[in-house]
């Protein structure tokens, strides 16, 4: 089966600025169990209280639903649902009287129970953290999930039964192990060194923690200076080499680029003790063997997501060594270093839930990266868990074959001691102050990154929002230039030329306020691959004759890409 060519229709690509969620949340949600211990007893406690203080607030709510209900049963409501409710998008919803009074007695409901909230008189962050809890119930409860809406009917009809046998299958089989949420890719499509991950190389360099795969040169001559891919800590490398026409990897080669690459291990409970020093460490070892075996005193460095920042980190460390003439520049794409960022799902955390994090991921010995997986699904439940549970379950059908879902699905552990160093620094912003963070025993400051830096940023990014994406360009200390996709987080990255729904903003000079770049930025049509390859460009040296083959003598190759880390379960 050949692998999809566009993305699917993922709202959480599409999420709003409340649905942002905070690194230090994310892992520590992910640690305790989705939305398990976490339920904010303390503040429904207070909000009983001040209903308790003004007992005729629910009369009145109560009352007011009654009427409503009432309105409802005899069909004079005027409750429907906002446009782009795509729940509820089948005309039968609308024209079907059973139907459209199921619809409108779940939004009197939800009415109510929003303005109830209110009624308690309660600090901003408790009535987020309700109403965060409220909607996922509501959004459970609705209609559209049950096997009686309308497109479940119709499909049970049309198969003669069929669709809901295959979604009791496939129920089971996705309740059976973790992450114990809707399928939403069709893994059997893909096989990675089969139809993902395929740009030749070889891994060249083999260490406990990562290897370090090199590509084969597909032009005569290459730019003198390397450029070093570290990704993300929690996910395998190859969304950097996703597919052929949609991987980066293939994209620099192609522009004339030495290009190696981490492929990080996949941790087990032995390597729990492997910390943020370990990782800077190795990143560090894998700059020096790309240099030797490029022969050349710099190479550039691209860190993406928790691998930039553990990039970044790096990098400091070099600058208060006196070492940073080791790097041409620094690509950081969807890098948060400033993790100062607000939003609903923000409230769901407290210094007690991040204790009870750390100390079970150190049990354990890692934090398995389907605890993610599933932490996400349930912090935007309609799009990750509903819209799939009424595809997969009701209507029994089989997920889509796409090759970024199978790479999303396929994640992998982070050992505890790195779980709890990822935790303590979110939680306390500590890359911003200077000297608040150490990497390998050195206090770090990012103004000593003074390489020059290619920050991007995805304006519908829930994960790493854009505007705290740009901070970045004034954190370090060298001349920094800021590209704006107009994709997710995800997506972001896989960006190859030729989307005609791509599109970016970008600048040379970057402004201390966001709202004043996006007014200064030009907005072109595509991909920024482009861009960023002509960047690189320019801080890559001359040319000179391609090597013939990936490894050196020192660093002879050990085996074909994509290597054997990324194989590892």
């Amino acid at each position: 089966m050949s692998t999809a060519t566009r993305m699917p229709d993922l709202p959480s690509e599409h999420a709003r600025q409340d649905h942002v969620v905070p690194l230090d949340t994310a892992l520590v949600r992910a640690a305790i169990g989705g939305m398990r211990g976490g339920l904010p007893v303390g503040p429904a406690t207070r909000l009983a209280r001040g209903l308790a203080r003004r007992p005729w607030l629910p009369a009145v709510r109560g009352a007011e639903l009654s009427r409503e209900l009432v309105r409802v049963l005899i069909g004079i409501s005027e409750l429907a649902p906002p446009k782009h409710d795509r729940r509820f998008s089948d005309r039968a919803w609308a024209e079907n009287p059973l139907y459209r009074r199921a619809v409108q007695t779940h939004l009197a409901v939800a009415e109510k129970a929003h303005q109830a909230l209110m009624d308690g008189d309660l600090p901003r962050r408790d009535v987020d953290r309700l109403r965060f809890v409220v909607d996922n119930i509501l959004d459970a409860v609705a209609p559209s999930n049950s096997p009686l809406s309308p497109t479940s009917l119709k499909e049970a009809i049309d198969t003669g039964g069929g669709s809901w046998v295959r979604g009791a299958r496939s129920f089971v089989r996705d309740v059976s192990s973790a992450p114990r949420v809707p399928s939403m890719v069709d893994t059997s499509a893909f096989a990675v060194g089969g139809n993902i991950a395929v740009t030749p190389g070889q891994v060249v360099h083999r260490a406990p923690m990562f290897e370090l795969l090199q590509y084969n040169a597909a032009t005569e001559k290459v730019y003198e200076k390397p450029v070093l891919l570290v990704p993300p800590t929690i996910n395998k490398y190859y969304a950097l080499d996703l597919a052929p026409g949609r991987s980066v990897v293939e994209h620099l080669v192609q522009a004339g680029h030495q290009v190696f690459a981490i492929s990080w291990r996949n941790p087990t409970a032995r390597h729990a003790d492997w910390g943020m020093d370990a990782c800077i460490h190795a990143i560090l070892t894998a700059l020096q063997v790309t240099r030797e075996i490029a022969e050349s005193d710099q190479a550039s460095i691209w860190g993406t997501c928790s691998g930039g920042i553990l990039t970044t980190m790096a990098l400091a460390h070099l600058g208060a060594t006196g070492s940073l003439d080791q790097v041409a520049s620094l690509a950081l794409p969807v890098t948060l270093l400033d993790q100062q960022v607000s939003g609903a799902t923000g409230a769901l955390m407290d210094p007690r839930l991040a204790d009870m994090a750390k100390q079970r991921s150190r049990r354990r010995g890692y934090l398995d990266g389907s605890s993610l997986t599933e932490m996400f699904a349930w912090l935007r439940p309609n799009d990750l868990i509903w819209n799939y549970w009424i595809s997969n379950y009701l209507l029994g059908k089989t997920p889509p074959a796409f090759d970024l879902l199978y790479w999303n699905s396929d994640s992998t552990r982070m050992p505890a001691a790195l779980h709890a160093d990822f935790v303590d620094l979110a939680a306390g912003n500590r890359l911003v102050e200077p000297g608040a963070m150490t990497a390998m025993g050195v206090p770090v400051d990012l103004a000593d990154v003074t390489v020059d830096a290619f920050v991007i940023g995805a304006v519908a990014d829930h994960i790493t929002p854009w505007e705290s994406c740009y901070r970045t360009t004034q954190m370090l200390g060298g001349a920094c230039e800021f590209v704006l996709s107009n994709s997710g987080h995800v997506a972001a990255m896989v960006n190859p030329p030729g989307n005609p729904k791509a599109s970016f903003r970008h600048a040379t000079e970057t402004p201390k306020d966001p709202t004043e770049f996006m007014e200064k930025a030009e907005s072109h049509q595509g991909s920024w691959w482009p861009v960023y390859s002509e960047w690189l460009a320019a801080r890559s040296g001359s040319k000179k004759p391609a090597p013939t083959s990936p490894g050196s003598a020192q660093h002879p190759a050990v085996e074909p890409a994509p290597g054997r880390y990324v194989l590892d379960k």
